[in-house]
């Protein structure tokens, strides 16, 4: 058969937008945070706070972090019709992601040595003036987190294609929940909103109680919340970076449709996330009674959270019964 309008037959592979409202929340997040990075660290120096020292390091990572989730946004922006993207671009912020989490280790271990330096080489902290400025860095990261958390869902969705087989549409399971890239952000602030809060405790104790180990000491507590954190995000970035699923639920439930008339039996199932709650599949089916692909897609319309599907139908040369393959 020669086809006259194979357009009419394709269909995006665009399966993740960012939003021009994401963009601007983090270019504002990133470029306060990164002045008060400044102030931090500057008169941490001055005023000999280790945990003020900290604080402003860690608030350091989390400018990084946010400049390269910023950057990672652009980039899926600009490439995300480049062909040579077989399924998206997406994990480009993912790959972000990733990067962050081990900018954040890097500067974990950092602080840890200086805490441990400055137990052992103590050094005269000017608290009133380390104290103003903690305060301010905790504002500067509670706002920040009003920003980020301010969008309500972290990303569109492209509009379905108008062939009838792809007009299908799609949810967004956990509306409110942002993708990986705003998330990554807004625990960042997070976590430095909780080393900021650290670093004004041992200023108070030091300077009401003489507890000067409480400084250096603050700031090794911090980097144990930045190795946990780091540790979280490299788990779930690596995760998706190498397509390992996560959702026991989906698989079940495709199978469940597919082998529900009690003939058809999928042989090899393979799923992978090409955007935020969003998964391609390939899948291969044994059947006594073929039907046609575009049958078996229209039975998996009710699995939302699947926005590319290809199908291999195998017919049985006899009747034959084939078990589902274990751990697909």
């Amino acid at each position: 058969m020669h086809l006259t309008n194979l357009d009419y037959y394709r269909h995006t592979h665009v399966f993740y937008e960012i939003r021009d409202s994401d963009m601007r929340r983090v270019l504002f997040v990133v470029l306060f945070t990164f002045f008060m990075m400044i102030a931090e660290i500057v008169f941490g120096v001055l005023f000999n706070s280790m945990a003020l020292l900290a604080d402003g390091w860690h608030m350091a990572t989390h400018a990084s972090a946010l400049g390269i989730t910023l950057f990672t946004f652009y980039m899926v922006k600009r490439l995300k019709n480049d062909e040579s993207y077989s399924f998206g671009t997406w994990k480009i912020e993912i790959l972000g992601a990733y990067t962050s989490a081990i900018l954040l280790a890097m500067v974990g271990i950092g602080v840890v040595y200086s805490s441990i330096e400055r137990i052992l080489h103590p050094a005269a902290i000017q608290y009133d003036h380390a104290l103003i400025v903690s305060f301010i860095g905790l504002a500067v990261n509670v706002i920040c987190a009003i920003v980020l958390n301010s969008g309500g869902h972290s990303h569109e969705h492209p509009q379905p294609h108008p062939h009838p087989h792809h007009d299908h549409e799609h949810e967004h399971h956990g509306a409110h929940e942002h993708g990986l890239g705003v998330k990554s952000a807004y625990l960042h602030v997070l976590a430095d909103a909780l080393t900021s809060v650290f670093a004004i405790v041992a200023l108070f104790g030091a300077k009401l109680f003489n507890l000067d180990f409480l400084d250096p000491a603050m700031g090794i507590i911090s980097s144990v919340l930045i190795f946990r954190w780091s540790i979280d995000l490299l788990r779930e970035s690596s995760s998706i970076l190498l397509d390992r699923s996560t959702d026991e639920e989906l698989p079940r439930e495709i199978r469940a449709i597919i082998e529900g008339d009690g003939d058809t039996k999928i042989s090899d199932l393979h799923l992978w996330r090409v955007g935020q709650d969003r998964y391609a599949c390939i899948i291969s089916l044994v059947t006594n009674m073929p039907k046609k692909p575009q049958q078996y897609k229209k039975m998996l319309e009710p699995v939302h959270e699947l926005v590319h599907i290809s199908l291999e139908v195998v017919q049985c040369e006899t009747n034959c019964a084939v078990p589902s393959a274990a751990g697909d």
